[in-house]
């Protein structure tokens, strides 16, 4: 699950919503972490934008950070960890974000935990065709 979540330029074969991913560039840390820089364009409906992150990648801990760099959000900040247990993956995920525009925020906030529940089913339903049933 950590490779799945972590292969940012697959995003637009599975994830909704995602339109485009573009890798800009990958740098290894002294600390074994690898840091990402990716930017993503969301589609919906009339709404579509372009935004950069930083993901810190941290292989060994199997540990996703992210880190908004530009674009339509105020801030956006995400992390995953991944725990291996004796029936699959345990999956940790939270997200915090805010949009620049207050008309958008309110209409996110709407649909923002169905949102929430689409992506994870859509990781979930990759991991399923890339691994199987496990």
């Amino acid at each position: 699950m950590y490779d799945l979540v972590a292969d940012v330029e697959s995003y637009p074969k599975f994830l909704p919503w995602t339109a485009a991913a573009r890798v800009r560039k990958i740098t290894p840390r002294d600390d074994g972490a690898r840091v990402m820089e990716a930017d993503l364009v969301i589609s919906f409906k009339v709404f579509r934008e372009r935004f950069g992150s930083r993901v810190t990648l941290w292989d060994e801990a199997r540990k996703i950070e992210t880190e908004y760099l530009d674009g339509p959000f105020e801030y956006m900040k995400s992390n995953w960890r991944f725990e291996e247990s004796e029936t699959g993956c345990i999956v940790h995920f939270d997200v915090d974000f805010a949009l620049r525009s207050r008309l958008l925020q309110s209409a996110a906030e709407l649909f923002f935990h169905e949102a929430m529940k689409r992506v994870v089913r859509a990781f979930e339903t990759r991991a399923k065709e890339l691994y199987g049933q496990g």
